[in-house]
């Protein structure tokens, strides 16, 4: 009598599909980390932003606010720093057209808030730092402090030299003023 015989696949041909599926789940990882150039068609934000500035050109502030909320919100979706940095500084620009500094500077404040925290979640040296100028913009301190020990501390992370005198360049800078 013979043993029933079942119907495997070869050994190569499993290895060979396991190997095939983590290259796949790798490269769909890599791709999902990188991030698109911070401006032209891959930024959302910035057809909104280039209509605050046709808007506040006319003087129109009523069409100027509302392209700022959809910028906002496609800045928020987008999850990038960047956005979020520009988005505020623009609500500044608003604030020196209408006179309201107040109401603008608290705008740019929560814009740049999450700024921080999305460039502090991605590593980013580069967006720390320049979230660090935009609260320094605003005069606050404070905000700028915390920018600058989270940016330390991704210098120390990096163990890159020249990152720390960035940070420190900038630490410089920011605090004589």
């Amino acid at each position: 009598m013979t043993p029933p015989t079942r119907n495997r696949p070869p050994t190569v041909i499993v290895i060979a599909g396991a190997i095939l599926f983590i290259v796949l789940a790798v490269l769909e990882v890599m791709a999902g980390q990188l991030t698109p150039p911070a401006s032209g068609p891959a930024a959302p934000w910035m057809t909104h932003l280039r209509q605050v500035d046709d808007a506040l050109a006319k003087r129109d502030v009523g069409a100027a606010e509302r392209s700022w909320r959809d910028a906002y919100a496609a800045a928020v979706a987008s999850r990038r720093w960047e956005g979020m940095i520009e988005v505020g500084d623009v609500a500044r620009r608003i604030g020196e057209v209408t006179g309201d500094r107040a109401t603008a500077d608290a705008r740019a404040r929560r814009a740049y808030l999450p700024a921080l925290f999305q460039a502090r979640q991605a590593k980013l040296l580069d967006g720390v730092l320049r979230t660090a100028e935009a609260f320094s913009s605003l005069g606050d301190r404070q905000a700028v402090a915390q920018c600058l020990r989270i940016a330390e501390h991704l210098a120390a992370e990096a163990r890159d030299p020249q990152a720390r005198e960035r940070v420190s360049a900038l630490s410089e800078r920011l605090t004589t003023h």
